[in-house]
């Protein structure tokens, strides 16, 4: 995959997640930043960002709980190492960071 076509796919990734979490009312601040960056704010204050990674045609995940990247492998972003899809991912790292039941729809 090359560059513009990494940056076109994860950027409609990172709206689709934006728009997820808009959905899904989960009691958190989300917001974009420049540069390809979503930062979600947790009412205790904790954070988590989503960020593609260009170098390494990735998106990577920071949570409280630890680091994730993940990888386009022609149908979905999945986990370098364990293989889960992005947006279940997201589901379950933002249920259990904010006490609410969520699940995101790719």
């Amino acid at each position: 995959m090359d560059e513009n076509e990494f940056a076109g796919l994860a950027e409609r990734a990172l709206e689709r997640i934006e728009a997820a979490l808009e959905e899904s009312g989960v009691e958190a601040d989300v917001e974009r930043k420049e540069g390809g960056v979503l930062e979600i704010e947790y009412a205790d204050g904790s954070r988590m960002v989503i960020n593609r990674h260009a170098a390494a045609r990735e998106i990577w995940v920071a949570a409280p709980s630890g680091g994730f990247h993940f990888r386009w492998d022609g149908a979905a972003w999945r986990d370098t190492r364990e293989g889960s899809e992005l947006f279940a991912a997201l589901s379950r790292l933002v249920s259990a960071r904010s006490g609410q039941a969520v699940r995101l729809k790719p």
